[in-house]
């Protein structure tokens, strides 16, 4: 889904107040009712708002989609990111690689087109990618594995991570709120998330548009703390003048 103007106006005034009808979105946006609907159900099919008799409400908070349905979402967008965040790691660096369907698009960029890496993850899909190519050395943290998606989190986790500083940390997130806040939904996994952070010389992050304005119940931290932030189209104002402000450089996929 390509989000217009109109669907982001959507998203404020829901998040503004809780709930909008949509006979009032219609008027405040002046069109009809039945455009209204149809912008709910793209952006109900993005997970962005849930709809309701008579109008929408945001997103669950507390709960992510399933791991399949993500991981078939936005895949041409992903790659793109993917072949973006690619290009600006050198051969032979050490990287931190978290949890997310994105994550494993940049790890298939990698595999595909470097050498010499050295590649920290709690993801086993990605440390499977990984382990792909002879030249890489890719290591998998201890933990608990999570069915849901491969995720590896826990107190373990956070000790195996503590103990590398690398050269590049690639982050997924959930959700970004229009004040910077990245979200997540599991407080574990933001956990380990921030624990590369702080353990990396440069954060990347990848997100793709729908992202932006997503509600999700954990705060990982602010989009501030990244010195690179790879998208596939151009975010929110507040978005964009935050990273402006920040000194944090905003990469558009090419597509």
């Amino acid at each position: 889904m390509s989000r217009s103007p109109r669907h982001d106006k959507i998203l404020q005034l829901v998040r503004e107040n809780g709930f909008m009808p949509i006979e009032e979105l219609a008027r405040l946006l002046d069109v009809t009712p039945q455009t209204i609907r149809r912008d709910i159900n793209q952006l109900c099919e993005a997970n962005l708002l849930r709809r309701y008799h008579g109008g929408a409400a945001l997103g669950n908070s507390v709960e992510n989609e399933d791991y399949f349905a993500r991981k078939g979402k936005f895949q041409s967008e992903k790659a793109h990111i993917a072949d973006m965040i690619a290009r600006s790691i050198p051969d032979h660096a050490s990287l931190f690689m978290s949890i997310g369907t994105t994550i494993e698009a940049v790890a298939q960029a990698l595999t595909a087109t470097h050498k010499g890496l050295r590649v920290i993850t709690n993801n086993i899909h990605v440390a499977s990618i990984m382990s792909t190519n002879p030249d890489f050395t890719a290591m998998i943290t201890s933990g608990t594995v999570r069915a849901s998606d491969g995720g590896i989190t826990g107190v373990a986790t956070l000790d195996f991570i503590n103990q590398f500083k690398v050269d590049y940390a690639i982050i997924g997130v959930s959700g970004i709120e229009s004040d910077g806040s990245l979200l997540d939904f599991d407080y574990r996994e933001v956990r380990v998330a921030q624990a590369m952070m702080n353990n990396a010389r440069h954060r990347y992050l990848a997100a793709d548009h729908s992202k932006f304005g997503r509600n999700a119940l954990v705060r990982m931290g602010h989009i501030s703390e990244f010195h690179t932030v790879f998208t596939d189209a151009t975010p929110p104002e507040p978005v964009t003048k935050l990273l402006e402000e920040h000194n944090v450089r905003l990469v558009l996929s090419e597509a």
